[in-house]
Order: structure tokens, then sequence, then C-alpha cells
């Protein structure tokens, strides 16, 4: 019971931390443009944040069962598992935001659970599942790690980098005969709504994540009889997942939707300050129309993403939106040398969190 609380517990503070690492993903341009001051841009990311978590839960259910086959973990190590998946979430989060890196914190805890999970598998590789083909179906409705975690890692960079080329390129050409006063006048406005939706897109994909955990653990809590002697002021916690007349699992329970929403919406109103400097200055200067642009773009992306169950990484999305808007500016205006920090940290993300993963996984049941 002690190991299935601090699974809960590690899931919302890697939350809690998600909220303030990724708060730059929704506010970093709004602030740059100067737009909205930054107590007022967290205010607006923390209540659309909140909003958005109530959106969907197919990305919860991807987390929850779309990439571990839970059957090869024995039941007593599931949730040691998961501690040392967040755990080593948390650390890489922690050490990107250190250092001002818009690092990814989906890709952070996937890697953990992927790593943390081989081990608690005695190193089995069938406890990945790497895909899994529906027939008759487009291949974004296909299962496993590849077609919901490899593949868009790749593919909504991409998106956010030429739709945001794009984007910018087509405003630039109907805004051509606008004078400065009023392209600042009418997007100032327009980066409100755009910098609302981002907010609630980030809140959509990222939130689902950690409702996802939880639910893996009080599922596998109540398969192992640990939930069995919750007191009776608990007894909510049985019931994890929404069944339907059939009994079968199709949604989170409201409970934990709420819980983690508002642990998300608190850390993002405690800023990321390191990240919101590297995105919205160092590495390309933005006024309201390219604000605009890139919000509106990587918001898109994300909304796509997470009505597939695809936890995309919400940097990914914003950062490139930024870099395509950048480049159609012109090529020179990009800081290439942040950008080649950032692609760094991109990169090693997933197998350094796998490697954490794995390591406490290890070490831990070393120890017992």
């Amino acid at each position: 019971m002690t190991l299935l609380f601090t699974v809960i517990l590690a899931a919302l503070i890697f939350e809690y931390i998600n909220g303030f690492h990724d708060t730059a993903n929704s506010i970093a341009t709004v602030v740059s443009t100067k737009v909205l001051t930054p107590r007022l841009a967290i205010l607006l990311a923390a209540t659309t944040n909140l909003v958005g978590a109530f959106y969907g839960t197919a990305v919860a259910k991807t987390i929850s069962s779309g990439l571990l086959d839970a059957k090869l973990i024995p039941g007593e190590l599931a949730a040691l598992s998961l501690v040392c998946a967040l755990a080593g979430g948390i650390l890489w989060n922690l050490l990107t935001w250190w250092f001002g890196l818009p690092s990814s914190s989906s890709h952070a805890l996937i890697g953990g659970l992927v790593g943390s999970g081989l081990a608690a598998a005695n190193n089995n590789w069938a406890v990945v599942i790497f895909s899994k083909v529906k027939e008759g179906v487009p291949w974004f409705k296909h299962e496993g790690l590849l077609y919901k975690v490899i593949l868009p890692m790749f593919l909504s960079p991409l998106m956010g980098f030429v739709v945001g080329l794009v984007l910018m390129t087509l405003l630039y050409g109907l805004l051509r005969h606008w004078t400065p006063y009023w392209v600042s006048r009418v997007f100032g406005k327009a980066q409100l709504a755009s910098a609302a939706y981002m907010g609630f897109s980030h809140g959509s994909n990222d939130a689902q994540k950690t409702m996802g955990i939880i639910a893996l653990a009080l599922v596998a809590g109540e398969k192992s009889g640990a939930t069995s002697t919750l007191p009776q002021w608990l007894e909510f916690m049985h019931h994890p997942m929404v069944l339907d007349l059939a009994g079968k699992e199709i949604g989170i329970a409201p409970w934990i939707k709420v819980t983690c929403a508002v642990v998300m919406a608190a850390g993002t109103a405690a800023g990321g300050w390191k990240i919101i400097k590297t995105m919205g200055h160092k590495m390309v200067r933005l006024q309201s129309v390219h604000g605009f642009a890139a919000e509106a773009t990587a918001a898109s992306v994300l909304m796509t993403a997470a009505h597939f169950g695809m936890p995309v990484s919400t940097t990914h999305a914003i950062t490139t939106s930024i870099m395509g808007v950048g480049c159609a500016k012109r090529f020179s205006a990009l800081n290439l040398s942040v950008v080649e920090r950032i692609l760094w940290a991109w990169f090693l993300t997933l197998p350094a969190t796998a490697l954490l993963g794995y390591g406490l996984m290890r070490l831990t049941r070393g120890l017992l």
C-alpha cells in the first residue's frame, strides 16, 4: 500500500514539474512579444492548461496500456518500476530545466517507463510493445512504441517547422501592405487567442500522461490486492477506470482527471523562466504576428496528436514552429548555437531517461 501511494505521489510531483518545466511552451512567445506580462501570461497558461486537461483520454490510454505489456512484469515489481520511471523523468526534467533547455517531459516519462519496465521484466524485450498493427486502419491508428512515440517524435517537429514556415510566409504575403502599427495592434489581440489555444492543447496532451500512470498503478494495485486494505474514505480509489455496461474500460476516472489537472495548473503557475528566456529571446526575436503563427501551428499539431493518442512533445512542436516562423523571416534570424543545444537535448532524452529508469530499477531491486 505504501508503495502504491509512493507511485501516486511521484506521479503528481512529475506533473507539477512538468507544469513549470513546460510553462515556457505555452507562454514564451506571448511574453517575448510583450503582448502579456509574465504574471498575466502564467495566469492564462495555468487556466487553459487546467481546462485542456479534461479534454479526451486517448493519450492516457496509450501511456497506461499501449507501451508496455504489464503481464510480463511481476506484480510485486509493477509499482516499483513506475516509481523508478517517474524518478528518472523527474531527474532529467530538473537537469534540463537547470540548464534552460526545453527538452521533452513526454519523452522523459516514456523513456523512464521503457527502461524501468525492461529491468523489472528481467531484460525480456517482449515487455516493450514496439508495434501492434491493426488491420484495415491507417498507420497512425496502430499501437505501440513505434507508431505512438517514435514516428510522431520525428513527424510532429517536422510538421511544426513546415506549417510554421508556410503560415508565416502566407501572412507576410497577406500583410505586405499593412503598416507596422496595424500589424502589431491586430496580432497583439490575436495572440491572446493563440496563446490560450496553445495552453489548452498543452493541457490536453501533457496532463493525460500522468493520468495514465496513476490509472495504471491503481489497476495493478487492484490485481495484486494492494488496494484491498484501503480505508472506507478512500473507496473511490478502487475505481480508476470508467467502465461501460459490458465492463470494458472506456476512460479515466474523473477524480484522477481533476487531481492531475489541478497539480499541472499549480506547476504552470510556478513558471519556468530559464526556458522562457531560451525560447522567447535567445532562439529568434519575435513580434506578435510571429508569436501568433508559432502558437497556432504548435497547438494544432498537439491537438491532432492528442486525438490519435500520441503522447508527443509540446516542446518539440512549439520550438520547431518558432524555428519555421523564424526561417520565413530570414534564415539568419535563428541562433543556430541555441538550436544545436536544443536538438542535442531532444535526441538524448529518450535514451538518457531509459538508462536512468533501468539503472534505478536495477539498483532498487538489488537493495531489496
